[in-house]
């Protein structure tokens, strides 16, 4: 199993980018990659200046989006809609996508969803619970939480 350091991720994500606007070849990982962050023109002179940028810390309590965290939580969610798992999340994405009217926001709608996955198990000390992102995809959707 691959489990990069902070710093193994953010070059992983520079490198991508940079091999992207040098029109080098990349890999299947790095062209997912390269096109979600295509997709956030805002974090693009974050991720040209990896000098400048690299070690920076973002604090959200002062209103502040950490643009790696956002990149690779896009990068989870591709994976989970490339293998249908946790079993169910490619169909609400899918639903998302016809409510938002694209792909990329109705991602975004899935990350307030793993957002509070996440916080339910931080606050119990639990693992991650499948049921409670799903629960949430359902309520984006307007379904019934029952399943």
């Amino acid at each position: 199993m691959f489990n990069p350091s902070r710093d193994q991720a953010r070059q992983f994500l520079f490198d991508a980018w940079q091999k992207f606007r040098a029109q080098q070849a990349l890999t299947d990982l790095e062209k997912i990659a390269a096109s979600i962050l295509a997709e956030h023109p805002e974090y693009h002179a974050i991720f040209e200046h990896p000098d400048r940028t690299s070690e920076r810390e973002y604090h959200p309590e002062s209103g502040e989006t950490n643009p790696f965290l956002h990149i690779s939580m896009h990068l989870a969610m591709e994976e989970q809609l490339s293998i249908d798992q946790p079993a169910g999340v490619r169909a609400l994405f899918e639903q998302l996508c016809v409510k938002t009217g694209n792909r990329h926001d109705a991602q975004h709608e899935m990350m307030d969803c793993l957002a509070e996955m996440i916080w339910h198990a931080q606050r119990n000390r639990t693992e991650p619970d499948a049921n409670i992102y799903l629960g949430c995809l359902r309520r984006k959707c307007g379904l019934s939480t029952e399943a």
